[in-house]
């Protein structure tokens, strides 16, 4: 009987256009979608596989444009092995359009699976697809799986798009899968897309999650996983990393110029920062000239070392010395605003957090006027 390899793998959502960042980071983070499928090949030569199964959700929408599309059969052309591309949600299969257009171009060793039809891998080995045609469906998507016939022996491998769980969504189910389809349908195994991160379920079911993360809250790099079936066996499941950018959610808690080099030796400890997205949050209390020196060494050093930096200083608190008032205006022309801001701080009222915003404000303009002035 018939063991087989394979790599897999989904949500590439090529073509996703990242229109919250500058056009210089979402052409980046652009490109590095189509760079993974190169490295998917690389991992399923080192791995000897000879097939990558794609789980829905190969492109970003239905209409990804020809750049992207040329793109992606490009890279796939190339490498020796046979793509498994199957419709998901966000690029689901309607008649006459994406997914036939690209099997008109599509080149030997990429294979559409847009119908829910068994379909020999090799010899001893069955694909059975549950493409979606459409964005939401009501319906259990891998109904049909248990009615795909498969000579008697035959590896089993089911494909699908769509949520075992809701994934903590609102409002009316969709696309939803019985937790136990596997054993429903007799599959040896059940790959999965749909959710963004890697997750098993069960010893049979998984998703490997997108290749190339894409959203900040998945710190983990993007992955893929390498499949290895022998009859009457458990799946033997390896998670891959594949993807070069690290989406990293961090909250530091700081007073000083010395608590941000701490936790930036340790940032750079766990990544390269020219591949990191970075949503950043500091909180804590200092004065106003450690919390301007803070914000000067976040904003004018570390943003420059990252591919992209999410800022929040908001709950970042000025308290204020008498040195630094005593620094806003020797001579005390403003003694009188400042001494009104730091009641207001004091205070910790409902406006204490513009008040301190505000006083950082005059003390950053008066530092550079003292500047000017000294020139």
């Amino acid at each position: 009987m018939a063991s087989i390899k394979f790599i897999h793998t989904a949500d590439w959502q090529l073509g996703k256009p990242f229109r919250r960042f500058p056009q210089e980071v979402s052409g980046a983070l652009g490109e590095a979608r189509l760079d993974v499928i190169d490295r998917l090949a690389e991992v399923a030569t080192s791995n000897g596989a000879a097939h990558v199964i794609v789980a829905g959700d190969v492109f970003d929408n239905v209409e990804p444009g020809d750049r992207v599309v040329t793109q992606a059969l490009m890279r796939m052309q190339r490498a020796a092995v046979t793509w498994w591309l199957m419709p998901g949600n966000h690029d689901h299969a309607r008649p006459g359009g994406l997914w036939d257009r690209i099997r008109g171009a599509a080149p030997a060793g990429v294979c559409i699976v847009d119908a829910p039809i068994a379909v020999e891998m090799e010899e001893g080995a069955w694909l059975l697809p549950a493409p979606l045609e459409h964005r939401r469906t009501v319906a259990d998507p891998t109904s049909a799986m248990a009615d795909m016939s498969t000579p008697p022996g035959a590896l089993r491998i089911g494909l699908a798009h769509g949520s075992i769980t809701e994934f903590g969504a609102t409002g009316e189910s969709t696309n939803l899968i019985p937790p136990d389809r596997a054993r429903l349908s007799n599959l040896d195994y059940l790959a999965l897309g749909d959710w963004h991160g890697h997750m098993t379920i069960g010893e049979r079911s998984a998703y490997s999650g997108t290749p190339e993360v894409d959203r900040f809250g998945r710190d983990a790099a993007g992955s893929c996983i390498c499949v290895t079936l022998h009859p009457g066996q458990a799946p033997q499941l390896e998670r891959v990393e594949t993807g070069r950018y690290r989406w990293l959610s961090r909250r530091w808690e700081v007073s000083s110029v010395e608590d941000v080099e701490r936790e930036l030796a340790t940032l750079r400890g766990e990544a390269r920062l020219s591949d990191v997205l970075l949503s950043l949050k500091l909180v804590g209390a200092a004065s106003l000239s450690d919390r301007v020196a803070i914000t000067s060494k976040v904003e004018g050093q570390l943003a420059h070392e990252l591919r992209h930096l999410d800022l929040d200083v908001a709950n970042l608190l000025a308290r204020p010395t008498p040195e630094d008032i005593a620094e806003i205006d020797i001579q005390g022309a403003l003694a009188g605003a400042a001494a009104s801001l730091q009641a207001r701080i004091d205070a910790e009222g409902v406006d204490a957090r513009v008040a301190s915003a505000a006083l950082e404000r005059l003390y950053v303009e008066s530092m550079r006027f003292n500047a000017e002035d000294a020139r």
